[in-house]
């Protein structure tokens, strides 16, 4: 697995899209991933340092989380399918005990800002999505 960081947020209103742009932390190549609206809102929300004064989704699942005994400790870009990327959440309850759980790689992102945990991708993700050049 490869550690992505967040490397910047793109809006591109000509065909109107939403995209976040990951960059190996350890490396040189990118992971452009289109996401909708309301996941980018989420993500800009965290990134600005702005608490909103009701707890949204995203903050929501993860109090809930903790509230269950749990954490968040990674998210993993595990697959690409037409065009459609596909994550996993990794959820730690003990030291004996873990989840996986499917989830949109938009809001595993959410998640793992809010969280600080790791994101990483399978090498066959960025091999078939990475790019070189933003």
């Amino acid at each position: 697995m490869i550690e992505l960081i967040l490397n910047k947020i793109k809006v591109d209103e000509t065909r109107n899209e939403n995209m976040i742009i990951f960059r190996e932390k350890e490396g040189t190549r990118f992971l452009p991933v289109v996401i909708g609206v309301s996941e980018l809102n989420a993500i800009k929300l965290k990134l600005s340092g702005v608490e909103p004064p009701r707890p949204l989704t995203h903050d929501l699942l993860l109090t809930t989380i903790g509230q269950l005994g749990a954490k968040l400790e990674s998210v993993v870009i595990d697959r690409l399918e037409s065009n459609t990327f596909y994550a996993k959440l990794n959820i730690r309850r003990d030291e004996h005990s873990s989840l996986t759980i499917d989830a949109r790689p938009s809001d595993s992102v959410a998640l793992a800002l809010r969280a600080e945990a790791p994101i990483y991708v399978s090498e066959e993700v960025i091999g078939q999505a990475g790019v070189t050049q933003i």
